[in-house]
């Protein structure tokens, strides 16, 4: 595979790069991969190492505006007495003023502080300024949280042509669909242990067009980390305890399905305890354990988003924030009915707007028509224009704007534009919220 050629810095000459930035609450991961790749690369925290975790902290040098991140972070903190500031990512969401040695600081702007530093690492490999897109994903993109990214890639000052969210279940999608068909040939499944364990299952529904795609998520707080006995036969009662437990886990997430790969994530699996439920696990299926899954899997997202392949146009995921409908309305094109697409299913409801114009044939009423993908019947939601001029046929021009206001309903408003210098606007709008199934 092209890896791009490296200049005499050690830098290598991408023209432009796309960026996958997983921010989580504890730990970063920053991957990249060149606009015309098919791989990406996970930027290393340590050099020559496979530690791509970055401590999402900072650490404030007492009396000076001097700033440290990540591990050195924690190293000043403890060898210097820094002041460390920890939870960047819950604080920002929070919104209050963080108070360190009697200064007042925006927690969205230490997010940003800590985001910026962090990007020195991605520095060693490419420039910065051949950065063409960047995807930030997070664990859970609620609107607070839409919000703290816009401010933190506002701050940045990247000058990327698109800068985008997602969702880990997004990044999760994203990544299956380059692997090997054979790895997802069945379901997939994501055992993820960092304090407790969380379980994402991958399935498909290949009898719709396009191919629905759907994660369901199990969290299982009675697998909360250990701290280990000093104790060595102490210790391996742990183990072998955390083990059993595990193996009844998966046993019972996997009863009744077909899972043709697992994937093992977080730092609660680096420690050597899963033995059992590991020869469970590999038994008829592929298992692999790491924790880059996510900033690979924003990486494929942004690049779908640039250049969709022929998989992404096939299959649509249908998380919880997605809209889950086909949105669109039948007009009249070249004298035959056809049907006009608005709004797509499997776009994030919070980025689900469209304006367009359209003439009206007759009457006062434009007639919205939605397709579920989940199973349901097609319904039509009809608006109704009470007070629009009487005009001849095809001689009233609408502007209409659609946008979603949360998951599962969205607000029309239909503005009456006139006809040119035959008829004048009457000024007259609608707006309108429907449900959307």
């Amino acid at each position: 595979m092209f890896q791009g050629q490296k200049n005499q810095t050690g830098k290598k000459n991408y023209k432009k790069v796309a960026v996958g930035y997983d921010l989580g609450r504890d730990f970063a991961q920053i991957s990249y991969c060149g606009i015309e790749e098919t791989e990406p690369e996970t930027v290393s925290a340590i050099a020559g190492t496979e530690q791509y975790n970055i401590p999402v902290l900072l650490c404030k040098r007492r009396g000076v505006g001097q700033w440290y991140y990540g591990k050195e972070a924690i190293k000043f903190a403890k060898e210097e007495d820094g002041i460390l500031v920890e939870d960047l990512i819950v604080l920002a969401q929070r919104g209050e003023d963080v108070v360190v040695e009697g200064e007042a600081f925006d927690p969205a702007a230490l997010l940003t502080l800590f985001v910026k530093r962090s990007l020195s690492l991605l520095s060693l490999r490419v420039p910065l300024n051949q950065i063409e897109a960047f995807m930030f994903t997070v664990e859970e993109l609620t609107p607070r949280m839409v919000d703290v990214l816009e401010k933190v890639a506002a701050g940045l000052k990247l000058g990327a042509s698109h800068i985008c969210f997602q969702s880990h279940m997004d990044s999760f999608y994203a990544y299956i669909l380059h692997q090997d068909r054979e790895l997802w040939k069945n379901d997939v499944m994501i055992f993820e242990y960092h304090e407790t364990l969380k379980n994402l299952c991958l399935e498909c529904n290949g009898r719709t067009t396009p191919k629905v795609v759907f994660i369901e998520e199990t969290d299982y707080p009675e697998m909360g980390r250990r701290v280990w006995k000093e104790d060595e036969e102490a210790k391996k009662q742990q183990m072998e305890k955390l083990d059993q437990l595990f193996l009844g886990i998966s046993q019972e997430s996997l009863r009744e399905r077909m899972v043709s790969t697992v994937f093992l994530l977080g730092d609660g699996f680096k420690e050597n305890w899963a033995n059992e439920s590991l020869k469970f696990l590999c038994r008829n299926r592929r298992v692999f354990q790491g924790n880059n899954l996510y900033s690979k899997g924003a990486c494929y997202g942004m690049m779908e988003r640039l250049n969709p392949s022929m998989e992404w146009k096939e299959y649509v995921y249908l998380g919880a924030d997605k809209l889950k409908s086909n949105i669109g309305i039948r007009v009249l094109r070249r004298g035959e009915d056809s049907y006009y697409a608005i709004l797509d299913a499997g776009t994030n409801w919070y980025e689900a707007e469209a304006d367009f114009d359209l003439i009206l044939e007759s009457g006062n009423t434009v007639d919205f028509v939605v397709t579920p993908l989940t199973g349901g019947n097609v319904t039509n939601r009809i608006l109704t224009l009470e007070g629009l001029p009487d005009r001849p046929m095809r001689t009233t021009r609408l502007n209409v704007h659609i946008e979603m206001t949360a998951i599962g309903q969205a607000a029309i408003t239909i503005e009456d534009m006139g006809f040119g210098e035959l008829f004048k606007s009457s000024g007259k709008a609608w707006t309108q919220t429907i449900i959307i199934s």
